[in-house]
C-alpha cells in the first residue's frame, strides 16, 4: 500500500477507540490533516502516523495495537506496517455457494484466509470469542493424505513464514471480541520467534500461558539431541484480565484415587480425613472454645464453628479414633478435580482420521473450546484442514466459522459433515476486480 492510501474518519475513529465526532473535531483544529473528497473527509496513513506520534492526546490505551511492543519485537526485511495489513485497498465478495441455505450462523469459507479475514471485519470485528489455529509450522514441505492427494503446502519458511503469520494475526486480533482468546498451535523449531510476533500483536501482557502439548511416544532419533515428543501451543488473550475463563478440570484416575482417598466407608465410599483444627490460637472467639468435651490443640484453633462441627458430627461426618481425636471425613465423590496445568498430554496416534494429514485430537479442541468459549461464543479456525475445530465447537453448542483454501480440505470437510449431518453454510471469497 503506498504512502497515499487514504482512510475514513470511521477508520480512524475505531483505531483510535474514539467517537467521529471528536476525529472530526481533530480535524477541525488542524491536528490531524485531512483532504476533503466530495462530501467526506480522508486522512493519508502517513498523515495518521504523524498524528500519532506527534499528538499527545493519543495515549495507550487507545491506541495499544497501533504501536510497536515496548517490550519487544521481532525485525526482519519485508515486514509489512500494520496499517497496512488493516487497510489495504483490495476487496472481495464471500458468496454463498451452497444450494441449499440453511438458517445457521455456521460458515465454512473457501478462499486465502488474509483476504477472507479481511472482510470478516466488516461483518464479524470484535465478535469472535475463541480462535484456534494450527496454521503450517514452516517446515518447507508438502503434506498429502493416505492416498497421496497434496492437502496443503508448507514451502514458506523463515521471515517469510513468519510474516505471512504474523498478517493475519493482525487481522485475527481485530476480529477477537474484548473477551476473546486465540490459541496458536505450532512447532517449537519456529514457535519462539512467533511468541515474540504474538508479544508485539496482542501485547506482553496479555500472555498467558505456553502450552507444552505431549503429541507422540518418545522417539529416538540417530542424532546428537534429546528425543522430539512436544510441540506448543500459545495463548494468548485480547484482554488477560476479561477473558472468558469456565476453568475445566482433569477428571482423578482410579490410580489417583486410591492414592488420595485409601479409605472406604459403608455408606459415603471412598474417602480419607482431615484435621479439623488450624494454626493459629483464639482466645475469644468462638472456634477457640471447648467442642465435645475436648479443646482445639495448643496453639490452634477449631476449622469450623462449633454448631458447624456439630452438624458435621450428626451427618457422621466426622471420624473418632480410639483415641478420641475427631477429624473431618473428605469424600472422593465430591472432589471437584484437578487443576489443568501447562503440560498436556494429547497424542495424535490412534485418531480415527479423515484422510487428513496433521489432525488434532479431538479431546485437546474440546478442552480449549469448554474452557475459553460459552454457548452460542463464535469460534473460528483460518486453518481448518480436516476441519476437526469446527466439529468440536459444533457439539459444543458453539457457532463457528472455518476457513480453509486447500481442496482438499473443503472436500474433506463437506464429506464429513454431510456423514455426520453438521449444518453449515459455503462460502467461497471471489476478488472484485
Amino acid at each position: 500500500m503506498s504512502q497515499s492510501t487514504f482512510l475514513t474518519v470511521e477508520d480512524v475513529a475505531r483505531n483510535l477507540r474514539v467517537t467521529r465526532q471528536t476525529v472530526a473535531k481533530y480535524i477541525k483544529d488542524n491536528e490531524l490533516n485531512a483532504i476533503r473528497i466530495n462530501k467526506s473527509y480522508r486522512i493519508t496513513l502517513s498523515d495518521f502516523q504523524s498524528f500519532i506520534a506527534n499528538n499527545s492526546i493519543i495515549q495507550e490505551p487507545q491506541v495499544a495495537y497501533l504501536k510497536k511492543s515496548k517490550n519487544c519485537f521481532l525485525d526482519y526485511s519485508d515486514k509489512s506496517d500494520e496499517f497496512e495489513v488493516l487497510y489495504n485497498a483490495s476487496r472481495g465478495l464471500i458468496k454463498n455457494v451452497d444450494k441449499n441455505h440453511h438458517l445457521s450462523d455456521n460458515m465454512f469459507i473457501f478462499g486465502d484466509n488474509l483476504l477472507v479475514l479481511k472482510e470478516l471485519l466488516f461483518t464479524h470485528r470484535n465478535k469472535v470469542d475463541l480462535i484456534y489455529i494450527d496454521p503450517p509450522f514452516g517446515t518447507g514441505q508438502d503434506f498429502n493424505s493416505v492416498e497421496n492427494i497434496k492437502a496443503y503446502s508448507d514451502k514458506l519458511v523463515d521471515s517469510v513464514f513468519l510474516e505471512f503469520l504474523r498478517k493475519r494475526l493482525i487481522l485475527l486480533r481485530e476480529l477477537l471480541s474484548e473477551k476473546g482468546s486465540i490459541y496458536l498451535h505450532i512447532d517449537k523449531k519456529i514457535g519462539h520467534y512467533v511468541k515474540i510476533i504474538m508479544d508485539e500483536i496482542f501485547g506482553y501482557d496479555n500472555f498467558i500461558n505456553d502450552i507444552t502439548r505431549i503429541k507422540c511416544n518418545p522417539k529416538n532419533f540417530a542424532r546428537n539431541a534429546y528425543g522430539n515428543y512436544s510441540d506448543m501451543i500459545l495463548f494468548y488473550a485480547k484482554n488477560r484480565d476479561n477473558n472468558i475463563w469456565n476453568e475445566v478440570t482433569e477428571p482423578m484416575l482410579e490410580e489417583k484415587r486410591k492414592e488420595l482417598f485409601p479409605k472406604k466407608h459403608p455408606k459415603f465410599g471412598y474417602y480419607t480425613t482431615n484435621p479439623i483444627h488450624a494454626p493459629g490460637k483464639t482466645i475469644d472467639g468462638d472456634t477457640g472454645k471447648e467442642w465435645k468435651g475436648i479443646m482445639p490443640p495448643k496453639g490452634r484453633h477449631w476449622r469450623y464453628s462449633r454448631d458447624v462441627l456439630t452438624e458435621l458430627d450428626n451427618q457422621g461426618l466426622i471420624e473418632w479414633s480410639e483415641k478420641g481425636n475427631p477429624r473431618k471425613i473428605v469424600l472422593a465423590s465430591e472432589h471437584k478435580g484437578f487443576k489443568v496445568q501447562d503440560v498436556w498430554e494429547f497424542k495424535d496416534k490412534g485418531l480415527s482420521y479423515v484422510d487428513y494429514p496433521t489432525q488434532k485430537n479431538h479431546d485437546l479442541l474440546e478442552r480449549i473450546i469448554l474452557n475459553s468459549s460459552n454457548k452460542n461464543s463464535i469460534v473460528l479456525d483460518c486453518f481448518a484442514g480436516s476441519g476437526s475445530t469446527l466439529k468440536i465447537a459444533n457439539k459444543l453448542n458453539r457457532k463457528w466459522i472455518g476457513i480453509d483454501n486447500s481442496t482438499h480440505s473443503y472436500e474433506t470437510i463437506k464429506d464429513t459433515f454431510k456423514n455426520e449431518n453438521i449444518i453449515c453454510n459455503y462460502y467461497e471469497y471471489f476478488p472484485l476486480t
